[in-house]
């Protein structure tokens, strides 16, 4: 089997969002006469008009990501058949989740906002994606419900340093080492992403094993960085 995984969002449009919401946070605070000692920690109040129409300019944003996924998948199928002159479509075997998100859910007895960063969630069935670095494996997993993790598990390996602490220390002779076995973009526009900038998502897994289950393990072929 060929798995096509995908990464993509809404981080032009969630940045302009959470740009001027921030704003209106900081003039809140202002005309409350709230005091804080960082302006970087404004909020907006739950119950607010502006608490309201943050969440709804939030749930859009993750809708258009949402969107915008199906509509990669589509067109990269249908690339995929037109240059092997095969048809083929994906079956019953699509997961689609977001990370980087909010979402409200019942946990504790309680109703509460969940902030999902760089995780996904893992309810008990749940079918999740847990990508490893380009040129590692990644893993296509079922959650377990660990009540004490929200429901949740990590989205992927995660980085061991910035981009810029990974351009620094690494050279194009050591991507294209690292990343030997797969057809990838092996320049200096790429090195902040090269999986020597990333932790070993052997190691991760090992650590969120109550966590999730895997059902498959993914070998990488291609890697295409936009």
């Amino acid at each position: 089997h060929v798995w096509v995984m995908l990464h993509s969002g809404s981080p032009g449009v969630s940045n302009r969002i959470g740009t001027y919401f921030i704003s209106l946070a900081k003039k809140d605070m202002e005309r409350w006469f709230i005091n804080l000692s960082d302006k970087d920690l404004s909020y907006i109040p739950q119950g607010s008009k502006h608490f309201s129409d943050y969440v709804r300019a939030v749930h859009w944003a993750q809708r258009f990501a949402k969107f915008n996924r199906e509509i990669m998948m589509d067109r990269t199928l249908d690339a995929l058949s037109w240059a092997l002159r095969k048809e083929f479509d994906h079956g019953d075997s699509v997961i689609d989740c977001h990370h980087n998100y909010i979402a409200k859910e019942r946990h504790f007895g309680r109703d509460i906002w969940v902030t999902r960063k760089g995780a996904v969630r893992a309810q008990i069935g749940d079918m999740g994606i847990i990508p490893g670095a380009m040129g590692r494996k990644s893993f296509i997993v079922r959650g377990k419900g660990e009540r004490e993790s929200f429901n949740s598990c990590s989205h992927g390996a995660g980085r061991m340093m910035s981009r810029t602490k990974a351009k620094e220390l690494f050279t194009v002779e050591d991507h294209a080492l690292a990343t030997q076995d797969l057809e990838c973009r092996k320049d200096i526009e790429v090195i902040d992403e090269t999986p020597l900038a990333y932790k070993d998502i052997d190691a991760v897994m090992a650590a969120q094993s109550d966590l999730v289950e895997v059902v498959h393990t993914l070998r990488a072929l291609v890697c295409v960085k936009g």
